[in-house]
């Protein structure tokens, strides 16, 4: 990747909206995360039943050249981290429940491997791990055992230096993929940091270690080299790879638009009286529209964007209506918290390819659009304001908050 191209390689900045201290108790860290975006947001999504917290970024502004995770976590009005004694926020119980998989869950993903691709490295991952699926009685998965390994981004036991705000999108990542598909065995490929080079890298590595599913929470500006770099990085046919779609409303970051991944917008998941138990509509920060480099591909027919069009299928993303994820890396004494982002629904879709046991014969991020009849259509919510409705409002069939769709069972997966 040219310096140039990693220049423009930066992640869209996410306005503020309250101030937040910063977390002076935090484990140290190679970058100390960002904690100015801290915000109590109030989402369209969410609807009148939708409770408000305080939220912010788990990791901080990515500097030029790098991209940054898409987690969001539930603070305290100082700011802290909310953690708790307990669970709290969506548990894999209810995530099975939302999209039709308990069936799916309980029968599949035997020899099936998720790839979780993150920068740094967290040190507790295994051992956090371990709690959230002892908790919810999900059957062990250990490097003793075989289900779990860990390693750096050329396939190697020495770790990249820890870094707090992604080891809490490692904890987000492990449990999402955990909960949706308890019998896959998972592989964490952590880069050395987050440039885009470096966490290709991490992918392609997943690749060659066996990987069937890979599931990548990050983001940034798109560049003028990403044609190239999602050819080098992300055309992997018979993988299906999940890439979130970002976390600062309306626009388009790489490499949720290549052509060659499921790009995963978000929702919020709200209990409902209706026969589902559920209902969604757009979370506001969802990322969504044309990208401006990568060609339309043949299965999207759109009519707002000449090229490819950001998302192609969605998941619970909105921090309002979270999930309890386990980590202690930074939080002290308490390790549960409820946590956001599109970061959430990549794992999640991930964890409904694995699933299926289909990768091999998924073309990129084309079979929802064939297979609408296993898709719960996403109607109401925005994530801002665009010249074409549906490239920002949630409406019936196709647009760009989330897709076709957020998964009904694993039939279009």
């Amino acid at each position: 990747m040219s310096p140039n191209a990693r220049s423009l390689f930066s992640i869209v900045a996410l306005a503020s909206l309250a101030a937040c201290g910063e977390n002076s108790t935090a484990t140290p860290s190679l970058t100390a995360p960002d904690r100015s975006a801290s915000a109590d947001r109030e989402d369209a999504a969410g609807g009148a039943h939708a409770r408000r917290f305080h939220h912010t970024r788990v990791c901080d502004r990515a500097p030029e050249g790098e991209a940054t995770c898409h987690a969001w976590i539930r603070v305290a009005e100082t700011g802290e981290p909310l953690a708790t004694a307990g669970p709290s926020g969506y548990q894999p119980a209810d995530l099975l429940a939302a999209y039709g998989l308990a069936g799916a869950a309980a029968a599949n993903g035997v020899g099936q491997t998720i790839a979780i691709v993150d920068a740094y490295d967290d040190p507790n991952a295994e051992s956090d791990l371990a709690v959230y699926r002892t908790t919810f009685g999900l059957p062990a998965c250990t490097t003793a055992n075989g289900c779990f390994r860990k390693v750096n981004q050329s396939g190697g036991k020495r770790l990249p230096a820890p870094n707090a705000g992604w080891a809490e999108e490692i904890s987000l990542d492990l449990d999402m993929a955990s909960a949706i598909c308890p019998k896959c065995h998972i592989l964490l490929v952590e880069a050395t940091t987050p440039t885009m080079a470096n966490l290709g890298t991490a992918v392609n590595e997943a690749v060659a270690l066996g990987a069937t599913v890979i599931s990548n929470s990050y983001g940034g500006s798109e560049y003028s080299t990403e044609t190239t770099d999602e050819t080098r990085y992300f055309r992997h046919p018979g993988v299906a790879i999940t890439v979130s779609s970002g976390d600062s409303g309306f626009g388009t970051e790489f490499p949720a638009a290549s052509q060659y991944v499921t790009a995963v917008g978000g929702t919020s998941l709200n209990r409902s009286s209706s026969a589902r138990g559920f209902d969604e509509a757009v979370w506001s920060g969802a990322g969504s529209g044309c990208s401006t480099r990568v060609a339309k591909p043949s299965w999207q027919h759109d009519g707002s964007c000449s090229r490819r069009t950001v998302a192609d299928v969605a998941a619970v993303a909105d921090p309002n209506t979270g999930v309890a994820v386990y980590d202690t890396y930074r939080v002290r004494p308490a390790g549960w918290l409820v946590f956001g982002g599109t970061s959430v629904a990549a794992p999640v879709v991930a964890g409904v390819y694995a699933l299926s046991g289909n990768s091999s014969l998924v073309n990129f991020g084309s079979f929802s659009y064939s297979h609408l009849g296993s898709i719960f259509d996403v109607t109401g919510g925005s994530n801002g304001t665009c010249s074409s409705p549906y490239l920002c409002s949630g409406l019936a069939g196709y647009d760009g908050p989330t897709g076709n769709g957020t998964p009904n069972g694993v039939g279009a997966f």
